[in-house]
């Protein structure tokens, strides 16, 4: 199946699903045949197990939006399906660039419609050809100057509004505009050169021919930015392991609170513990994005870096547990269910932070993974 038969057919779905409908079942409709669409048109050979977690993930979210209807579920059927076309046409792409492409493609739309050669079938007269040029493109144009002339003369409006019209022209005219662009974009979309350029950043293994262990900045020498590491992870470590006591005090062995003073202490203690393990990461992403990997005398401070992580882990514990002690006495509400979800993300990514110092990643590892996880 031809790029422009992808698009004609997907839009003709919208139309047909989304005309004068409510959402909620017709989006995972549409987005379990759009899935099923791109999984037949992909090659045998670019079903990677990426890829068929992917489609997996999409009919899932396709589903989970047909039955709650709710924001997050939309944002998981696009995001799924966006990807599951990205890796289907450019499986070497990281993912991370999928949303510069959603929004290149979504600016160059206008631009790229009419480059015709570039999504329309060569043929020199055949009757897609045909089609295009003597019903589409003028059925735009004369569709385009009719809404104009209507709201310019009422007596112009009223030769065409005396008939029994079971069609309402504008909604069928703003639908089905969605819908193009929409389907134009998944089934058409375009990577830019320097996007394939920059894909080269996103490698998680350094190029062992060119890392040679240098500071940071110039003003400082190898050895005090790696004292100055140690010193960093040292007041940290104390400070965490304060903090982690005072935190489990205040939780489990302070006087029981009201159930709105709870559900209150709980959600901020939480945020704190999740903001906590982002700047964690982040200071370790900091000391250990390239030169510290490979330095033979960072013994220490890849020890103190270990010994914070599972400082952190502990802390991901306690605040585990609290949450458990929440929903035990208060039940189990999306904020609570949203909260595990969070803490099993924090814990994920301090696995992967052991595991990039522990194998010598990049950054781009971190955040390749921590992406696909989310």
């Amino acid at each position: 199946m031809k790029t422009h038969h992808l698009i004609l057919l997907s839009t003709a779905l919208f139309i047909c699903l989304f005309y004068d409908e409510f959402l909620g079942l017709n989006v995972g409709i549409f987005g379990l045949a759009i899935a099923l669409l791109t999984l037949l048109t992909t090659p045998k050979n670019g079903r990677t197990k990426s890829y068929l977690a992917l489609f997996v993930c999409a009919v899932i979210s396709a589903g989970a939006y047909a039955w709650y209807g709710d924001l997050p579920s939309f944002f998981a059927v696009a995001i799924s399906l966006f990807l599951l076309r990205l890796k289907s046409k450019y499986r070497n792409l990281n993912a991370l660039f999928a949303f510069p492409l959603v929004l290149t493609n979504g600016a160059t739309f206008i631009f790229r419609f009419f480059h015709f050669e570039r999504w329309l079938p060569k043929s020199s007269g055949g009757n897609m050809t045909k089609t295009i040029a003597l019903l589409l493109i003028p059925g735009v144009f004369v569709a385009l100057f009719f809404g104009i002339y209507a709201m310019g003369s009422t007596h112009f409006l009223s030769l065409f509004s005396g008939y029994q019209w079971n069609l309402d022209i504008w909604k069928f005219l703003v639908i089905a505009t969605i819908g193009f662009f929409l389907c134009f974009n998944f089934w058409n979309f375009a990577v830019e050169r320097f996007i394939f350029k920059q894909n080269r950043l996103m490698d998680e293994d350094f190029d062992l021919k060119i890392i040679k262990p240098k500071p940071t900045w110039d003003f400082l020498d190898i050895e005090s930015e790696r004292l100055s590491g140690l010193i960093t992870f040292g007041a940290l470590n104390l400070l965490l392991l304060i903090f982690i006591i005072t935190f489990n005090y205040e939780q489990f062995v302070e006087v029981p609170k009201t159930p709105k003073q709870l559900s209150g202490e709980t959600h901020e203690r939480v945020t704190a513990v999740i903001l906590s393990i982002i700047m964690a990461i982040v200071v370790i992403m900091f000391y250990f994005k390239s030169t510290f990997n490979f330095d033979a005398k960072a013994g220490a401070l890849k020890a103190f870096a270990y010994v914070w992580l599972g400082l952190n882990v502990v802390l991901v514990l306690s605040a585990l547990l609290k949450n458990s002690e929440y929903v035990l006495n208060l039940g189990l509400t999306y904020k609570r269910l949203g909260v595990y979800a969070f803490l099993l993300l924090s814990q994920i990514g301090l696995s992967l932070t052991f595991y990039k110092i522990l194998k010598k990643k990049t950054n781009a590892f971190l955040f390749n993974r921590m992406f696909w996880y989310f």
